[in-house]
């Protein structure tokens, strides 16, 4: 067979798409992050409202393209919560304001194979957005985030997730040096807040894209 690990991939994605679906999850399929970029302009956008558009911290995200497409698309009032230039006051402001927009775009730390989000956050906005508040979220997830259970996915976040963040956002925590999850108190602690998403309520607002392909972390 030509491409083994694709097609062992898609088995295991397609699976994870009806037991997503029975929890209420509207469900999409990706080959390739730019095919997730697609699949959201042309699939789940047109079959939406959309005036205000925002997004929580995802390097899944920005690894589709969306980002640099949307920031600057005039159709939508835009909140840009990655702007760099503006002052962390105005960041945090932006980041209260983008849990009241019509769509809301992010990742996932981990999905079980029993259909359930799991997420750990520093501020919260983006378990936020994905649990209350905006009125669309769309959360994209790399075939890497798939894991058998909640103790699976409490491990992959703890254990890797969240120390390589640590890393890519210079924070100065133990598990930056180590590796390792710590439990600290540090004040550049990034985990204080987990959430469990079971099902979508109401059905279908919360929409999923999985992308046949690693992801972000």
């Amino acid at each position: 067979m030509d491409n083994p690990i694709p097609n062992y991939w898609k088995l295991r994605l397609n699976a994870l798409k009806e037991t997503l679906e029975d929890n209420n999850f509207g469900v999409y399929m990706a080959d390739a992050p730019e095919a997730a970029k697609e699949v959201v302009l042309h699939e789940i956008l047109p079959k939406l409202t959309v005036k205000t558009v925002s997004w929580g911290g995802s390097m899944t995200y920005v690894e589709t393209g969306l980002y640099h497409h949307l920031k600057d698309d005039a159709r939508f009032e835009v909140i840009d919560t990655y702007d760099k230039s503006i002052t962390p006051e105005e960041q945090l402001e932006r980041r209260r304001q983008s849990l009241l927009t019509d769509l809301f775009i992010t990742g996932s730390n981990a999905v079980t194979e029993d259909g359930m989000l799991v997420n750990l956050d520093m501020i919260g906005n983006r378990v936020a957005g994905i649990t209350f508040g905006p009125k669309n979220v769309v959360v994209i997830i790399g075939r890497n985030k798939v894991v058998h259970s909640l103790e699976d996915a409490f491990l992959r976040v703890k254990e890797y997730a969240a120390p390589v963040n640590t890393m890519r956002l210079d924070k100065k925590t133990p598990c930056a040096k180590t590796g390792c999850c710590e439990d600290c108190k540090s004040p550049d602690r990034i985990c204080n807040t987990w959430t469990i998403t079971e099902k979508s309520f109401p059905k279908g607002r919360i929409k999923v894209v999985l992308v046949n392909a690693d992801m972000g972390f």
